[in-house]
């Protein structure tokens, strides 16, 4: 599994109106494209300032390709990101996901303490 991670950052009084269109925009089209297993956009406003991330995984490199295009380290940018944006990143990031809990993971281990108990 393959993490995709973006930032960008818009004046605090654009966020909810850049949230808006990300989700119009960018979160529609991971979601629909094939192998793309989830995606999330983080907000923190800080100072005046709204970051963003975004974390995206998916199953495979190709399956990032099929979204992103032959150049996956490129950012994918929309028409009126210039509206909201300060600057435009020139880069992603990627990571192969080594490890993962998840909330099944607990439910065990509760069920295995109280067995053990």
């Amino acid at each position: 599994m393959i993490a995709r991670v973006w930032q960008g950052s818009t004046p605090e009084e654009k966020a909810d109106a850049y949230l808006d269109y990300l989700q119009r925009t960018g979160l529609k089209e991971y979601r629909a494209t094939a192998g793309n297993l989830s995606a999330q956009i983080w907000r923190r406003v800080v100072e005046g300032r709204a970051d963003f991330l975004t974390v995206t995984l998916w199953d495979s490199y190709d399956a990032i390709r099929r979204f992103a295009g032959d150049d996956i380290d490129k950012p994918v940018y929309y028409p009126e990101d210039g509206e909201y944006l300060i600057e435009f990143e020139p880069a992603v990031a990627h990571y192969e996901v080594v490890a993962q809990a998840q909330d099944s993971d607990r439910g065990l281990e509760a069920e295995n303490h109280v067995h053990s108990a």
